[in-house]
């Protein structure tokens, strides 16, 4: 093992995932010296094994949605199935285009790349070992940034037909019946992809609800739109255990109810992944399920230690992975950077119809104001853009009575892309009557966005008084 070296780094970041990178290439920007580590590849999960190629995946089963629905449009064609092998080169070549893409960015940042994994010896110090050996770096700060990783539930062992989102992306092959245990993001999204590319697919969930932390009407529309699909979703189902064979994986419910499929999918969260890291001897402090324990700047209980993205409990999501590397780099660096509100982080699942939200739903509002609060529901049949897209859904807001929009829960096709205006009403603390006057293009879904603040201000347009 090397000795520290002696001129030593501003910033040490272990983990070069979506909060990892993003803190080395803001640091950078500040004129700090940056020191990234990471065992495996530069860009983590998101990447490589979650966003990125979950949602090419995505688009791919619209694609098969749009071949085998066009004669609604008038265009004849069919769709002839999946060619697995050709479905995961086109992920990878996407995931490729990005990967080349930020290893060029951190290269120009001048930030200094440490193939290896990351261990603390002390609050400024790590150990980096890699192929080469091990080395200690010594960091006037150390940021963690290790991400998180699939977990599962006792009984339920992972194997060839029992398989995490991480095998579940590498298949070639689409399942004939899939099983899909939880009813998250991760479940759901697997879903509708599954679903779209012809295979029978059961959801089942513990909680009442899928997506249970969104609002309650938008997830009761979700389970109406998925059943249409022909998805089935078993809520309230709590699992005894599962076993597979070389036929089938099968599925034990606790009311003796047994499922079977080719494959079963377990997406029931992730963990931290804060295990040997030499976190608590470096006096960093993790809660009973592992993750960090900070205050709202991020600081960890050993000073100088921050930490960042899924080892904080949180949203597991790369963009709140993202604003905590940059607002850490930037406290780092002696700027003063507002805490991240968690409640106004954007959230969107890429299921078909897609659902989008931030801010608080109607139950937190009610919490948080009591009675005081006011919502509306904008049903998305009088949306032009929609009928041509041929979708249903609609648009939530919620706002304080006499005060701004506190949220806003948006259902339908592409209606992802609508969360942009949507996190600036609430973050901005938009008061309705301010929305209402801006002019919104025609024929798009952003439409719905203005219709809901019209409503909400007492000036319905094209709704039934």
């Amino acid at each position: 093992m090397s000795e520290p070296q002696e001129a030593g780094y501003d910033v040490v970041i272990l983990g070069a995932g979506s909060g990892g990178y993003a803190c080395a290439l803001r640091a950078s920007q500040l004129g700090l010296r940056v020191a990234l580590v990471d065992a495996a590849e530069l860009g983590g999960t998101c990447l490589h094994r979650g966003c990125i190629p979950t949602k090419a995946l995505l688009h791919a089963a619209e694609v098969a949605d749009e071949a085998r629905q066009a004669a609604r449009v008038g265009v004849q064609t069919t769709f002839d199935g999946v060619d697995g092998p050709g479905l995961l080169a086109y992920q990878q070549s996407v995931v490729d285009r990005l990967y080349q893409g930020l290893q060029g960015l951190v290269a120009a940042a001048g930030v200094d790349w440490l193939p290896g994994r990351g261990h603390l010896v002390a609050a400024d110090t790590v150990a980096v070992r890699g192929e080469q050996g091990t080395q200690l770096v010594r960091g006037r700060h150390v940021v963690i940034a290790t991400g998180s990783q699939v977990r599962t539930l006792d009984g339920v062992a992972l194997g060839a037909r029992i398989v995490s989102s991480d095998q579940a992306l590498r298949l070639e092959r689409v399942p004939t019946r899939a099983l899909v245990l939880g009813g998250g993001v991760i479940g759901v999204e697997f879903a509708s992809i599954w679903s779209s590319l012809g295979a029978q697919v059961t959801i089942v969930e513990a909680l009442d609800s899928l997506l249970p932390a969104e609002d309650p009407a938008i997830s009761k529309g979700l389970v109406r739109a998925l059943k249409k699909r022909g998805i089935s979703v078993r809520t309230g189902a709590r699992v005894a255990s599962a076993h597979e064979d070389d036929d089938a994986a099968h599925l034990v419910l606790e009311d003796g109810t047994t499922l079977d499929g080719d494959l079963l999918l377990v997406a029931v969260g992730r963990g931290p992944v804060t295990a040997d890291l030499g976190l608590a001897e470096a006096g960093v402090e993790l809660d009973e399920a592992g993750f960090v324990r900070t205050d709202e700047r991020l600081q960890t209980t050993a000073p100088g230690v921050y930490a960042v993205g899924d080892v904080v409990r949180g949203l597991q999501l790369a963009h709140r992975g993202f604003r905590h590397g940059i607002v850490v780099a930037e406290r780092i660096a002696g700027l003063d950077p507002a805490p991240v509100a968690e409640e106004n982080i954007p959230r969107v699942t890429y299921c078909d119809p897609q659902v989008a939200s931030v801010g608080l739903t109607e139950p937190a509002a009610r919490e948080q104001f009591g009675d005081e609060i006011d919502t509306v529901e904008q049903s998305l049949a009088g949306n032009g853009k929609s009928q041509i897209l041929g979708t249903s859904g609609m648009v939530k807001m919620v706002r304080r009575r006499g005060g701004p929009i506190v949220g806003v829960h948006l259902l339908g096709a592409r209606m992802g892309e609508q969360i942009g205006e949507a996190q600036m009403l609430v973050n901005w603390e938009a008061y309705p009557q301010d929305v209402a006057p801006l002019v919104h293009a025609h024929p798009t879904q952003n439409e719905s966005l203005g219709e809901a603040a019209l409503a909400l201000a007492g000036t319905p347009l094209h709704s039934h008084n």
